[in-house]
């Protein structure tokens, strides 16, 4: 038996502490910044600074749409990267950069080494640990490179908000001193160059840390190996082109923009279209996954087409928004959320990659899913009907008929069609599979355990497993 829970272990102590943590590190970061530019300094590098937040946070939340993660993620990782991110490279950055002056007795070399060698490998590290927090306690929240992506991207934005404010209302306080304005002052230059030309600077380094993370985590636990070497080498290509990034204005008088369309815009691209790829990719997982659900009965036979179409899905939670109000919407979009965890989860199982609470995850999804489906299917049938106005949908028969097991009542929207009907997925016709293979209609708990030809599905709301269940981890 599990021996007591004290306070200090309890979630709520832990989440207290954490918070409390970043407000401090808040306070300390606010109270440098802005004793380095003035507090008019620092009002008009936090107005400029804030501009491009909510386009880049807006950019990484699109990305996500598939699977959706925690807002608490999101915030947890750009207050990590605004305040204790930013308040360890200011802290680690000046130490070195005084180090390293004193030295060597050159007070300039000494800034650019610190800027080409030092701030890349402390501000990376910084932001990685964010992500790393995320992988650790937040698995499931966690579960490939677009998660990976979105991380380190809200992280690595939270980063440049606080940067920028240093930098910009460090210009402001030198055009003060010269009597500089207009559009050659220091403060638009450098709002130009941070904020217009850049803004996806640091985001893009500390991407490929988030990159390293996703692809660990589709890896299987067994290949413990290739689950630290991937992170590492991500983080060590995010050092290396921040280093790249930083150095390139001792390149000389065209090294800022030979490098910046040389490597930064190509890589911007790249990574851009990475991820829209792999948001696609994870669209047509769901719509390869989800039909064993649904002849099984879990699901409605178009669901699959509907929850494998971003379109779909919006036409969904706007009619249940018009007809049942927020909280419908609400529920719609909590059901595309698990289906769609429901088949990753699916999908790394039939790879081999599955964890060892498999059974357990795959349970907790469809229970949440039943518990959705009277506000969830009608929405999702008519946006299936929304997105075939002119021809007839055309529904396949659900891949179970192939076994013989169809559900009794599955039809598709636009008239029924013959199928064999036989309890589907009875445990003593499960297909047979080899000790930690998860086969692609291989076993799938049902709602109603002991259904017989002609009885509607989901008699029982609790879903029950199949008995002689394969899998073994």
């Amino acid at each position: 038996m599990d021996g007591p829970v004290h306070w200090w272990q309890k979630r709520r102590v832990g989440y207290a502490a954490l918070i409390t943590l970043l407000a401090l590190c808040g306070l300390v970061i606010l109270a440098l910044v802005r004793q380095q530019t003035g507090t008019e300094g620092f009002l008009v590098g936090l107005g400029l600074a804030v501009l491009p937040v909510p386009l880049l946070v807006a950019a990484f939340r699109w990305l996500d749409r598939v699977e959706p993660g925690p807002w608490r993620d999101l915030v947890f990782t750009f207050a990590w990267g605004a305040c204790a991110a930013a308040l360890i490279a200011i802290v680690a950055n000046s130490f070195a950069t005084r180090w390293i002056a004193t030295a060597t007795a050159d007070p300039a070399g000494a800034n650019t080494l610190g800027a080409t060698l030092v701030a890349p490998v402390v501000e990376e590290s910084a932001k990685a640990a964010a992500v790393l927090l995320v992988f650790l306690f937040r698995r499931r929240d966690f579960t490939g490179i677009v998660d990976g992506v979105v991380i380190a991207g809200v992280t690595a934005t939270g980063f440049a908000f606080t940067e920028n404010i240093l930098y910009l209302g460090m210009a402001f306080g030198t055009d003060r001193m010269t009597g500089g304005g207009g559009i050659t002052s220091a403060t638009a230059g450098t709002f130009f160059v941070r904020v217009v030309m850049s803004p996806f600077a640091h985001p893009l380094f500390t991407v490929f840390t988030g990159i390293g993370f996703g692809a660990a985590a589709l890896s299987a636990r067994r290949r413990r190996v290739r689950r630290v070497l991937l992170p590492a080498v991500g983080l060590l290509l995010a050092m290396g082109m921040h280093a790249l990034w930083n150095g390139s204005s001792s390149f000389g008088d065209y090294g800022f923009l030979a490098v910046y369309l040389s490597f930064m815009a190509p890589a911007f691209g790249l990574l851009t279209w990475l991820a829209v790829w792999t948001r696609q990719r994870e669209l047509r997982t769901v719509r390869e996954e989800l039909p064993a659900y649904a002849a099984a009965g879990w699901l409605g036979p178009v669901e699959p087409f509907t929850l494998g179409s971003m379109r779909a899905r919006r036409l969904a939670r706007q009619w249940a928004g018009r007809h049942g109000g927020r909280a419908a919407a609400r529920a719609v979009a909590q059901y595309e959320a698990c289906a769609t965890s429901l088949a990753f989860l699916r999908g790394r199982g039939r790879r081999g990659r599955a964890d060892a609470d498999f059974v357990t995850r795959e349970r907790e999804l469809l229970t949440e899913l039943w518990a959705r489906r009277e506000v969830a299917r009608p929405a999702l049938a008519q946006a299936a009907r929304a997105m075939t106005p002119v021809a007839p949908l055309v529904v396949p028969p659900p891949a179970g008929a192939m076994y013989g097991y169809a559900p009794a009542h599955w039809a598709p929207p636009h008239g029924p069609v013959a199928v064999p009907h036989q309890p589907p997925y009875p445990a003593h016709t499960v297909p047979t599979a080899q000790p930690g293979h998860i086969p692609y209609l291989g076993y799938i708990p049902q709602p109603g355990h002991a259904w017989r030809p002609g009885q509607s599905p989901g008699t029982d709301p609790v879903p029950q497993p199949v008995q002689n269940n394969p899998y073994r981890g």
